[in-house]
């Protein structure tokens, strides 16, 4: 069965504070009529700092689309690659191992795919497939564990690199005034992961089982607005109720598996803004603890788009990843809206590959509610 191996992640070096967001929002926006709600709305967000490409003075600047995609490119061409090596590492293999390159990002545009000069310049097989993912935003980085699922399930022995660079800073419209956009000017951030997946061997996540699901008629909810400055985020105020149709969702994928997905053992969701999280415990009857590694990416690094659930794992192999066989998911939210939602168990080398008994998770799952229960 395929792995998810260890991610890397990579940040800019400026830094931005939630200080510095809002005194920059009183500074530029004085006299909109909406402030007040905007510093409610960006000091909620939980985002203590971000990341991003350039120092702040040249973020606020907009020379153009020409020449915000030329720093696009320039900028994923310096980074990406030590990423990738690191993760090629962490899985133990080389470029010239890797069959196939997806390569995530809603932040710029290349054509050629940064997967074409990837190939040429770091020494993968001119055979290596391609797969660029650029319209699922946030929901991407899932979509790209799912289709190396996929890959692998069709061919064994493949490996699959995943690379997401997520330069969300280059999208800021300083025409942009709707409370949305400025929230958003105060949400996202800068970063760049990349992982494996092995079709055989690895340690990390043993990916058992993917899907996606779409709530009809929202795709006007998040979207982007293609004008000659570039790319216009676009947020409806009813995004952040979401999680009341995909927390279902993400039940009945686990049923799929008789698994309980309110006993879970560990949870890697996209952490859009901490109401998501917050609904998602209140639907699937989960403590806040569960999205810990969700919730530090999102105070650290803000909302980093389709890099988010890489980061969340790369914490949680930090915190020395769980039991071995340990049953979890990984989900991203995204336009559409979308859930692209993944089934895995913990493995670790050495120890037989074998899945708890539908008996050993209902236990677990009586274990953590009378836990949840119980009396402080």
């Amino acid at each position: 069965m395929a792995t998810l191996c260890r991610p890397a992640i990579a940040v800019p070096e400026h830094i931005i504070t939630r200080e510095q967001t809002l005194d920059l929002a009183r500074e530029l926006h004085a006299d909109h009529p909406q402030l007040d709600l905007a510093l409610r709305l960006i000091a909620n967000t939980g985002v203590q700092t971000r990341r991003l490409v350039q120092p702040i003075e040249d973020t606020l600047r907009h020379p153009g689309l020409t020449a915000r995609n030329a720093l696009y490119e320039a900028e994923a061409k310096a980074r990406v690659p030590e990423a990738a090596y690191r993760a090629l590492a962490f899985a133990d293999l080389t470029p010239r191992d890797i069959d196939m390159i997806i390569y995530v990002s809603c932040t710029g545009f290349m054509m050629p795919s940064m997967t074409a000069w990837l190939i040429n310049t770091m020494g993968f097989r001119p055979q290596t497939r391609q797969l660029p993912i650029a319209q699922l935003g946030c929901a991407a980085g899932g979509a790209a564990i799912n289709r190396a699922h996929d890959f692998c399930t069709a061919y064994p022995q493949a490996n699959v690199l995943i690379l997401c660079c997520e330069f969300c800073s280059l999208c800021y419209q300083p025409t942009d005034l709707a409370v949305g956009n400025l929230l958003s000017n105060g949400l996202f951030g800068d970063a760049i992961a990349a992982a494996v997946v092995r079709g055989e061997g690895g340690r990390g996540v043993q990916l058992d089982h993917n899907g996606s699901h779409l709530v009809p008629d929202t795709e006007e909810w998040i979207s982007y607005a293609v004008r000659d400055t570039g790319f216009h985020f676009m947020l409806d105020k009813r995004v952040p109720g979401t999680m009341a149709d995909l927390a279902p969702a993400l039940r009945e994928m686990a049923e799929l598996r008789d698994w309980d997905v309110s006993g879970l053992d560990f949870y890697i969701v996209h952490a859009g803004g901490p109401r998501i999280l917050d609904d998602l415990c209140t639907h699937l009857k989960l403590p806040p603890e569960k999205f810990r590694y969700s919730r530090a990416t999102l105070t650290e690094r803000g909302n980093i788009a389709s890099a988010v659930i890489f980061d969340a794992l790369e914490r949680f192999f930090d915190d020395g990843g769980t039991a071995h066989a340990a049953q979890g998911i990984i989900a991203g939210f995204g336009p559409g809206i979308t859930a692209e939602i993944t089934l895995g168990t913990w493995s670790t080398p050495g120890e037989p590959n074998r899945p708890p008994t539908r008996q050993a998770s209902q236990a677990r799952h009586l274990t953590t509610t009378s836990a949840q229960a119980a009396p402080a």
